[in-house]
């Protein structure tokens, strides 16, 4: 039993890591807008995301994907998102609410 409880251990460590690892490199287009810490309003419009939980965030960018969020940056943000999985907004929402 526990050689399970390590393994799993292990396992939730290493996809923690790699998870964090994602959202960083998923950050890397968002700066561009958001600053490298998520601390300008993007376009001057956009709400400051690094000010955001990781629920406001997911909630945000879902609502961006399927386009019920949103109101001036719907359109741009909209294509921004279109290609992430709810995993990546997970781990995108985890990086930005670190």
């Amino acid at each position: 039993m526990k050689k399970v409880l390590i393994a799993v251990s292990v396992l939730l460590g290493l996809w923690s890591t790699t998870m964090a690892d994602e959202g960083a490199d998923l950050f890397k287009k968002c700066a561009t807008c958001h600053g490298a810490q998520g601390e300008k309003a993007a376009l001057g419009k956009s709400k400051i995301i690094k000010d955001m939980s990781s629920a406001q965030i997911i909630t945000a960018l879902k609502g961006y994907k399927d386009g019920t969020y949103g109101a001036a940056s719907k359109a741009i943000m909209k294509g921004q998102v279109a290609s992430l999985t709810d995993a990546q907004i997970t781990a995108l929402a985890a990086h930005i609410s670190k």
